[in-house]
């Protein structure tokens, strides 16, 4: 086996979003184009020569070709070690939980997350740093700036490797080690939820739940943890095999996308607890019987019931959400008396949140919700979570998140997304806005005061890097909020999302339909930033 030194030219379009450089499938089967961001990355890191490296993906099209290719690159350039999940498929949250299990330098996760896959879908790959969290903006501007730059990238002649078998193997100098996608992941969750006793609830005849892993990457993590290690019966996971194009669905865990888990929880005979994952297992969504729960009341609830948990009875250091999700989390903060800091969007702000023991638990409203046990978002944590409080108050989904609101009061929530806009028109929207930002304090729209309005600017408490620009924030003196954000995660076009937010202490009103209740909202931010006009579209792609 010999190593090649193969001439390259840069690609111009290779800049990581919030979670690494997404692309269509058509892009990165373009000669030289995933190589030179790898070797980009290599370029970039010091120290990872003779060290170990963890490597997987979430099964989509295109994810076995470019593990072969990262593997003889990794050899090529003097990594001492792979770690690859068996059948290449690892999910996010298992990849950062074996680079910290086995102290790795840091991995290469390879997904595009909730986007399509397939022929014509998407791809996307990150690196990872030592911590298992995205690597941070400095990493991620320098992995850029090389991209601009490459002229050449090291790759290792060789046969592609047998990934569907267990076992240790030798790519040149080389050692590769494809390992069970499931087993540290299965017993990280044992160390932190109490799985007799939510074993004990499923099992016991009265309770039926659905899972619903949408043909992506949580199908065997499942099927491993809820249909074997926990007795649920056979069928209870859906969508339970990773397909390469998700069956022709939409990996997004959401209302809209993921119709077949919502027509069953909302359905006749319902089963008493739903949750869908999206295409690499980082994100959920959690349904009660005719039930929807908001990401935003998700992780405020898992706050408040936390004592209840095992892995978190020590007691809770502080909590985080991105700048878009809606403030229910801050009022338990409040409440509990520890710090509830807000970031912008994308996981890897909060790493130094977790790490410097600052943040235990943290969520985003995209279906994002995690802890301290890793440095990704998880998705089924979430569910193990939130089957472990139902387990101990043996009360419904329903139920737990009614009382929430009593307790703590409603934060009417929903995000409205406008997919696809020309980017040119997007863009003017935003800088339209941003041109009235500073006069809007103080004055009446339709009922409304305007408390401050700013384009969100974050401070890192940890190592004091600033990071602007992150979404335009418009706030009444009644704690109702408009935000608005153009997303990093598309591939085609750009993504406006509108969030809206009303909150309710009146128990007697918290019970009102939630574009209903906030359709006043709605219609004053049309009036304020004339998205019909910008975006050509009479109403959103999608609504949550």
């Amino acid at each position: 086996m010999s190593i090649n030194i193969v001439k390259t030219t840069p690609f111009s379009d290779q800049k990581p979003g919030t979670s690494g450089l997404r692309k269509a499938v058509t892009a990165f089967e373009q000669p030289h184009y995933l190589e030179n961001f790898v070797q980009s990355v290599f370029d970039t890191l010091n120290g990872y020569q003779g060290q170990t490296i963890v490597l997987g993906g979430d099964g989509r099209y295109y994810n076995r070709t470019a593990i072969n290719t990262i593997l003889k690159m990794a050899s090529a350039n003097g990594v001492g070690k792979v770690m690859v999940g068996c059948n290449g498929i690892l999910s996010t949250p298992a990849t950062s939980c074996v680079i910290r299990e086995n102290g790795a330098f840091g991995g290469f996760i390879l997904s595009a997350s909730h986007n399509p896959g397939g022929p014509k879908g998407d791809f996307g790959i990150k690196y990872n740093i030592g911590n298992g969290g995205p690597a941070p903006e400095k990493v991620t501007e320098a992995i850029y700036t090389r991209s601009k730059e490459i002229q050449e990238y090291k790759i290792l002649e060789a046969a592609d490797l047998n990934i569907d078998t267990l076992g240790v193997f030798k790519l040149g100098t080389m050692e590769v080690e494809v390992i069970d996608s499931v087993a540290s992941y299965l017993k990280l969750m044992e160390n932190l939820f109490d799985f007799e006793l939510i074993r004990n609830l499923i099992t016991s005849g009265s309770f039926r739940l659905c899972i619903d892993s949408m043909h992506a990457v949580t199908g065997p993590y499942a099927k491993t943890i809820f249909e074997t290690r926990l007795g649920a019966p056979a069928g209870t996971v859906i969508g339970g095999i990773p397909l390469e194009d998700f069956g022709g669905g939409h990996p997004d865990p959401n209302l809209v996308y993921a119709h077949d888990l919502v027509e069953i929880l909302f359905g006749e005979n319902a089963p008493d607890f739903g949750a869908a994952s999206d295409g690499d297992g980082d994100r959920n969504m959690i349904l009660g019987r005719h039930f929807f729960v908001t990401p935003s009341d998700s992780i405020a609830v898992l706050t408040a019931n936390a004592h209840l948990v095992p892995g978190y009875q020590a007691g809770l250091t502080g909590v985080a959400r991105s700048m878009p999700t809606s403030m229910a989390l801050d009022r338990v903060a409040e409440r509990l008396k520890f710090p509830c800091y807000e970031t912008p969007t994308g996981w890897k702000f909060f790493g130094n949140l977790l790490d410097a023991n600052k943040a235990t638990l943290c969520g985003e409203e995209s279906f994002g919700t995690g802890s301290n046990h890793i440095r990704e978002k998880d998705g089924l944590w979430a569910v193990l979570f939130w089957l472990n409080i139902l387990a101990v108050r043996k009360e419904s989904v329903e139920q737990i998140v009614q009382q929430h609101w009593s307790e703590y009061g409603r934060n009417y929530y929903s995000r409205h997304d406008y997919e696809g806009v020309n980017s040119a028109r997007a863009n003017e929207l935003v800088t339209a806005l941003r041109s009235q930002l500073s006069t809007m304090p103080g004055k009446q729209y339709a009922g409304y005061q305007v408390d401050y309005a700013d384009d969100f600017s974050y401070t890192d408490p940890v190592d004091h890097s600033v990071t602007t620009n992150q979404g335009i924030r418009i706030g009444f003196t009644d704690g109702s909020r408009i935000v608005f954000r153009l997303s990093g995660t598309g591939t085609q076009g750009a993504t406006l999302r509108l969030y809206v937010e009303s909150y309710e202490a009146d128990s007697s009103k918290q019970n009102i339909e939630t574009q209903k209740a906030l359709q006043p909202l709605i219609d004053l931010a049309q009036e304020i930033a004339k998205i019909r006009h910008y975006t050509e579209r009479e109403t959103p792609t999608v609504i949550t």
